[in-house]
């Protein structure tokens, strides 16, 4: 109690006030004290291990050039030190002889036949590595000239020698065209349910307005003659799945639905898998590659809403985890096995689709 009651007369103290009033050398030592170092600490800069000492004001300016013009003058006035063995030219030991090349009196003495002589003497360069290459010597050609060689009686090789450094000339490929489906009329066109209108595909067009999107997934709701949607790479995010899940929960005519390469999370995914539930004609779904990665949760999920569905064939996504995967897969496989034993029966494959009131 005594010291909490002496401690108390220091709790209304100013510091500001106090270090006003200290010197500069009380302010230095009371830097000191306050300093933290530990020189053993290996991990830490030197400058960081102890304290700066160096209190010795600057001589001058720093010259690079006078530095360097004292060093080179230093340099060349110091004597250079002795040998210990000193050098008279004195060459020791055995010269090196290169070996001569052996050659074997067995390949020396072979002759070939006349006729074998006189064409080995008239071949070409590309002859003769086709004849390399079927002996065995294959690294004289390319591995496309090696294997048309085999599938081919003719010479290949048109260069010689100078092919087996070249690289294959691979032909190039062209960008593939824009898409030129007219966003607008195409809208329209579902709206008045045109019946020439069967697959809507808007893949790779990146300015479609989100409202335009849900705008199409309103019109699908209602529209009984388009069977394909595609919005592959459309920057589609979970505001256009989600009116996709109610539209799907609408529609009886859709079979194939793709929304790849989109930004659409996991929310909006499970919102699609889960509208499956009350669709019975939609044979195709398509999530896989989206911005970013669902999670272990949200495809357990989706696996366990695909082991209810038995209507969907394909469903396009690449599951990273095992058991999901192979749920999903026995799902698939399941609907796949029970529309061919429909079908071998003689009955209706599909069940027949609801009809909206």
């Amino acid at each position: 109690m005594s010291f909490r009651k002496e401690m108390e007369k220091y709790r209304d103290v100013d510091e500001d006030e106090l270090l006003k009033k200290l010197s500069e050398e009380e302010l230095r030592r009371l830097e000191d004290e306050l300093e933290e170092l530990d020189p053993d600490n290996a991990l830490l800069p030197a400058g960081m291990r102890q304290k700066d000492q160096t209190k010795k004001a600057p001589t001058g300016t720093f010259q690079r050039d006078n530095l360097l013009a004292h060093l080179e003058k230093q340099a060349k006035e110091h004597p250079d030190r002795e040998d210990l063995v000193p050098y008279t030219g004195e060459k020791r030991g055995k010269p090196w002889v290169p070996k001569t090349k052996v050659v074997d009196p067995i390949l020396e003495d072979v002759t070939l036949e006349p006729e074998l002589e006189e064409a080995l003497a008239n071949a070409t360069d590309a002859e003769l590595c086709d004849i390399a290459a079927i002996l065995g010597m294959h690294t004289l050609m390319s591995n496309q000239q090696y294997y048309e060689a085999l599938a081919s009686s003719t010479i290949v090789n048109k260069q010689g020698l100078n092919s087996v450094i070249q690289c294959t000339q691979y032909k190039p490929v062209p960008d593939e065209e824009p898409n030129a489906t007219d966003v607008e009329e195409t809208l329209q066109r579902i709206k008045r349910n045109d019946p020439e209108l069967l697959e809507v595909n808007l893949n790779n067009i990146k300015n479609i307005p989100v409202p335009t999107l849900k705008a199409y997934a309103e019109a699908l709701k209602v529209n009984s003659v388009v069977e394909r949607f595609s919005i592959v790479g459309t920057r589609s995010n979970d505001p256009v799945a989600f009116a996709l899940a109610e539209m799907l929960k609408g529609n009886t005519t859709l079979k194939s639905l793709n929304v790849e390469s989109n930004f659409i999370t996991g929310a909006g995914i499970l919102a699609l898998v889960e509208a499956l539930q009350s669709n019975t004609t939609l044979l195709e779904l398509k999530i896989d590659n989206q911005s970013q990665p669902l999670g272990n949760k949200v495809e357990m999920e989706i696996a366990s809403m695909l082991e209810k569905n038995s209507t969907l064939l394909k469903f396009g996504y690449h599951f990273t985890q095992q058991g999901p995967r192979l749920r999903g897969s026995n799902a698939m496989m399941n609907n796949n096995d029970l529309v061919r034993k429909r079908r071998l029966e003689g009955g209706p494959i599909f069940p027949k689709c609801r009809t909206n009131v």
